[in-house]
């Protein structure tokens, strides 16, 4: 059973251990998630920093520079994602495997991103695991690394080393950190962040929920988050009985579709309090409310606040 929601988790240190060529589609996937996860829960979760062997700059395959914050040698945390991306191969040498050995008694989880995962098993950190890579490496991650256990998939995790596929996947992977530690609400706030309720479900699956069921459902409310539609239709829509809806959602999500649904309306109800002028009556009907009265009872219950405090201490 997933937690729905969790306060009590410490402040996570990511690094991001850059080498030249590296991409930004996945630089940029891999922080956002965690930008957003403190924005949205008005404190510090996440600390990151972008790291080089080196410590100096180094440049993505698009051209942008990026100034390392410190060297790999000098710094520890709780997770290090090694993101090479583009010509992987030429960071492929004994400096790089003698740093990445040395770096795994200073970090409680070894992450290798894109194609990450090869620097990570020609350092040896995945014998005997298994990994995955992205999919244009999977063959030949395969063929020079017998002992590792290659799979196809998005993203794995085996003990305290992950391997991801590239940027899509790395999105995922970082919501699904998120849930993992702050609960699932949160989570799917991140998520919700980045879809829009127009895109019908277009983004990934795991996006909104773990399973197809859920994200189906998920998708559901986030296209009816005006006028909401009533929890037997959600579930006659994607196939199940009621019943069944709410035990995936609770297995998946760590909460009943009513509260579900609830948090995402009040998520639309937060975006337009704090990124637009009208008014808070207005604000209440785009969130499926029927009153002002109604908005402020259950945003009180789920943020502790008023519409009218918010959109005051917004400004």
């Amino acid at each position: 059973m997933q937690k729905w929601t969790n306060d009590l988790a410490t402040v996570q240190q990511v690094d991001i251990l850059l080498f030249d060529d590296f991409s930004a589609h996945c630089l940029a996937n891999t922080v956002e998630p965690m930008r957003a996860a403190n924005t949205l829960a008005g404190r510090e979760l996440y600390r990151w920093r972008f790291l080089s062997r080196d410590g100096g700059t180094v440049v993505s395959s698009s051209g942008m520079e990026v100034t390392a914050h410190a060297r790999l040698a000098d710094c520890s945390g709780d997770m290090l994602a090694i993101m090479p991306s583009y010509n992987f191969l030429r960071h492929d040498g004994p400096e790089t495997r003698r740093a990445l050995r040395a770096a795994v008694a200073r970090y409680a989880e070894m992450a290798g991103f894109d194609t990450g995962p090869w620097l990570m098993a020609a350092a040896g950190l995945l014998d005997g695991r298994k990994a995955t890579i992205h999919w244009h490496e999977i063959t030949r991650l395969e063929e020079r690394f017998p002992e590792v256990e290659v799979i196809r998939a998005r993203f794995l995790r085996d003990g305290d080393r992950t391997t991801c596929t590239g940027a899509l996947a790395a999105f995922d992977l970082m919501i699904e950190r998120i849930g993992a530690a702050h609960g699932q609400a949160l989570r799917l706030e991140v998520a919700a962040l980045f879809m829009s309720a127009e895109s019908g479900g277009a983004a990934p699956e795991t996006a909104l929920a773990r399973t197809r069921t859920v994200s189906r459902a998920v998708a559901l409310m986030q296209a009816h988050l005006e006028h909401p539609l009533p929890m037997p239709e959600i579930a006659r829509r994607i196939g199940r009985s009621r019943k069944d809806l709410e035990a995936r959602m609770k297995a998946d999500l760590g909460a009943t579709p009513a509260a579900v649904y609830r948090r995402l309306r009040l998520i639309q109800a937060r975006r337009l309090l704090l990124e637009t002028d009208i008014t808070v009556s207005e604000v209440a009907t785009r969130s499926g409310y029927e009153d002002p009265s109604a908005l402020t009872r259950a945003f009180r219950n789920e943020f502790a606040t008023t519409p009218r405090a918010l959109r005051k201490g917004g400004a």
